[in-house]
């Protein structure tokens, strides 16, 4: 499933910023001119954020965008671009990491490089009436430095970056062509085939696949083996108490 990572994707715009307080707010203050697709790069932000609202340190070197776009479908449809938008960032980082580097993705929204952690994905939506009109997808990636493992919270995945555990030097204007075009070649097959091809490939470089992981929302934790997905994206625990489903979560090894 590998795309040509070689030319823009057409039709698709490109905003490249010098400064923002995030990709993600810039979103969306553009989506309701949203004429079409849009990835919108800065070099440096000032107030980027994580999920649930945690800051995102972003060193100079570093790769900061958001894609924004009119999706296909309602929310649950909707929220399954994070597995594309998961498969295109591991699909570029394979070919710029050489091959000794082992990738895996760390459900819901991590890619990890040698078990650490070299980029996150966030989705945001606005919503119009039951579907969704807009979703800025924003992707994060330590191209040149990590943050300190001190920066993340106690049993998160140490943060790690491309360059200190490769050597590989990707100035951050040049991971963009190949991440809009891999993403646009994963976003077709998922909108002509369903989840289903998304889904095989997904977990075929699902990181801890069978084994023992634990799951925190904000009012319990489960404990268990992670057994799969399921056709919502779901994480699917093997528990103590049964089988258990987890729609939205935190995830520690």
């Amino acid at each position: 499933m590998c795309a040509d990572l070689t030319a823009w994707p057409e039709g698709v715009a490109r905003h490249v910023l010098g400064r923002v307080d995030s990709t993600m707010s810039e979103a969306s203050r553009l989506a309701p001119h949203l004429a079409g697709p849009a990835w919108i790069q800065a070099r440096e932000q000032t107030e980027a954020r994580g999920r649930r609202g945690r800051a995102w340190r972003m060193p100079v070197g570093n790769f900061a965008a958001t894609l924004l776009f009119r999706p296909q479908g309602g929310p649950a449809e909707v929220a399954r671009y994070s597995f594309v938008a998961a498969l295109a960032l591991e699909q570029v980082l394979s070919r710029v990491a050489g091959p000794h580097a082992r990738l895996s993705i760390k459900w819901p929204n991590d890619v990890l490089l040698n078990g650490g952690k070299v980029a996150g994905i966030l989705l945001e939506s606005l919503s119009a009436g039951a579907g969704v009109s807009s979703l800025a997808i924003g992707i994060g990636v330590n191209l040149a430095e990590a943050p300190p493992a001190d920066a993340v919270e106690p049993g998160a995945v140490t943060p790690i970056s491309l360059a200190g555990e490769t050597g590989a030097i990707i100035p951050p204007e040049d991971f963009l062509p190949p991440l809009a075009t891999a993403f646009a070649g994963l976003q077709a097959l998922y909108e002509n085939f369903g989840f289903d091809p998304i889904r095989s490939a997904w977990l075929a470089r699902a990181a801890r696949l069978g084994e023992r992981v634990i799951a925190r929302t904000g009012t319990e934790t489960q404990e268990g083996i992670f057994d799969t997905i399921d056709e919502t994206g779901a994480m699917i625990l093997r528990t103590s108490d049964g089988i258990r489903a987890i729609s939205a979560a935190d995830v520690f090894f």
